[in-house]
């Protein structure tokens, strides 16, 4: 080390020398001179800290998705808008995403001595919950590692009980305390939640995880438990309030990827990050800009859209009427939806003239009688919400065929920003019926013809963030059986949360993100 600090300053020393003597000094002097300003040199070297140095690392493994996994997490992503529900009899409660598709873990230990776990390090949560040896009458329990509270010389008992809801069950257990060990680092006292009854047979059972470690804001923690995260920094052991993802999307690689706690590796990316502000703490939710598809844009987003970074998902979820036009241009295969072909040749030419003589598109379902006027308030220009006691008098093909016209609307009115022909336009929309997203299934691709699909980009802090087809098609199989499938599902939240994008692994495989808490901003660079 002494004789690469040595080697590496001596041009410098050389300068020093000679402007020593161009001073007058003599020749012993400057030989002193120089060779205290060497000492110095190294010693301060040895002191400060390389640029990696106090970077803590979690070595991240993958999992291959398989088709089954693929559609049950398409199934329960439906669910995904109940996230934002409190409130229990029985204590805290917040629903939670399904993890079915979920790909990339790492290894965690609890207590004194260590209890290994794998865990999935999610950003759109922010508990740390792990099996409990308590667990008795879940199957997934069998087929996981549990804590044993009695074998930890750290443990405290809390005993406060606790219920995580998720898409098609839940989760249910007490609070503990315990040292936890994240990538080299101990954060003492950490509370967290041991399981004691695990729901939903295929998500945990089948999941090559045992628990889940929350990385989002405390603000979305059940029973305000301090975040893991939180800990470290208010513990000083990180160096920066930064933690960031490098995500391997090369399949035949060994190494999953890295969460690295304290900072950034400059080797996990390429060039400059690009940063924007949090805007609404709890999940790491920011402002996205236009969404392209090709060279063209959806509209969706020209007044904005709020985006949510999710390590839990390896989705991208987006609203229907856009993901429908995806789907289109891409050539997956969808529901032919008999509503959306009626609305279409009973009242694309009526909707055309509405829309051309000035008509505000968020009316003109009112106006021709789809959408109810007393009860209603327009959402997105995609989707309507009803008031409660107006929702139970509607049936569902009447909340259907309203949906269905705001998302005609929304399409007609896109194409008319391109000045397409009504013919045109109307044929146009017709087709995009046949490409409507299946909600209980996969949207299957012809894996010969990625090469002809076009890119897609959004546009994030001003700067274009482009996904190639190769990036958001996801294979699964080998060989003859690969089967393709689109990365995108449809998502409709309303305003003033939505439109909603959620972008999960796809999206953060190809862009490496910083998550900056003390900053409260995150950062998107080229992965490298």
């Amino acid at each position: 080390m002494l004789l690469k600090l040595a080697i590496s300053t001596a041009p410098a020393a050389a300068t020093i020398f000679k402007a020593v003597l161009s001073k007058g000094v003599s020749l012993n002097m400057a030989h002193k001179l120089v060779q205290v300003t060497l000492y110095l040199w190294v010693f301060t070297s040895l002191l400060l800290p390389s640029p990696t140095a106090a970077l803590y690392r979690v070595s991240l493994k993958k999992q291959r998705l398989n088709l089954n996994r693929f559609k049950a997490a398409r199934i329960a992503m439906n669910g995904w808008g109940m996230l934002h529900n409190y409130g229990s009899s029985d204590g805290e409660v917040i629903p939670l995403k399904n993890y079915m598709d979920a790909q990339y873990y790492g290894v965690i230990a609890i207590g004194s001595p260590p209890q290994n776990f794998t865990v999935l390090f999610d950003t759109g949560s922010s508990n740390l919950w792990v099996p409990s040896s308590k667990c008795y009458f879940s199957i997934a329990c069998y087929f996981h590692s549990k804590y044993k509270s009695s074998r930890s010389s750290t443990y405290t008992k809390i005993g406060k009980p606790c219920e995580i809801n998720y898409g098609s069950g839940s989760i249910s257990g007490f609070f503990s305390q315990d040292n936890v060990q994240v990538g080299g680092v101990i954060v003492r006292d950490q509370v967290f939640v041991e399981a004691t009854r695990e729901g939903s047979f295929p998500t945990f059972v089948l999941a090559k995880f045992d628990g889940i470690l929350g990385l989002g804001f405390q603000e979305i923690s059940v029973g305000n438990a301090t975040p893991v995260w939180y800990n470290m920094l208010n513990q000083d052991v990180v160096r920066e309030d930064v933690f960031s993802f490098w995500l391997n999307r090369d399949p035949s690689a060994n190494e999953g990827g890295e969460l690295v706690f304290g900072g950034v590796d400059p080797k996990h990316y390429k060039g400059k990050h690009t940063y924007v502000p949090v805007t609404r703490k709890g999940y790491w939710q920011f402002d996205m800009g236009e969404f392209l598809i090709g060279n063209n844009s959806t509209g969706v987003c020209e007044g904005g859209c709020a985006a949510i970074l999710d390590s839990g998902t390896s989705l991208l979820a987006g609203p229907t009427a856009v993901v429908t036009e995806i789907n289109h241009a891409i050539g997956a295969e969808g529901v032919v939806s008999a509503e959306c072909k009626e609305v279409v040749s009973q009242y694309g030419d009526l909707i055309w003239q509405l829309l051309v003589s000035g008509v505000q598109p968020d009316k003109v379902c009112t106006q021709i009688g789809l959408c109810v006027l007393n009860g209603t308030r327009y959402m997105s220009g995609i989707k309507i919400v009803v008031e409660k006691e107006n929702m139970e008098e509607l049936s569902a093909r009447d909340r259907l065929l309203c949906t269905t016209c705001q998302m005609t609307v929304f399409w007609i009115q896109s194409q008319l920003k391109q000045k397409g022909t009504k013919d045109t336009v109307l044929n146009y929309v017709n087709e995009l019926c046949q490409s409507l997203p299946s909600p209980m299934g996969e949207s299957v691709i012809d894996c010969a013809r990625i090469s002809l699909m076009p890119d897609i980009t959004f546009i994030i802090g001003d700067k274009p963030f482009k996904l190639t087809p190769d990036q958001y098609i996801v294979k699964m199989g080998e060989g003859l059986t690969t089967v393709c499938v689109s990365g995108f599902m449809a998502l409709d939240v309303s305003p003033p949360r939505g439109p909603l994008w959620i972008l999960g692994d796809v999206f953060m495989g190809v862009y490496h993100t910083v998550f900056d808490y003390g900053n409260l901003e995150i950062g998107f660079a080229e992965a490298a």
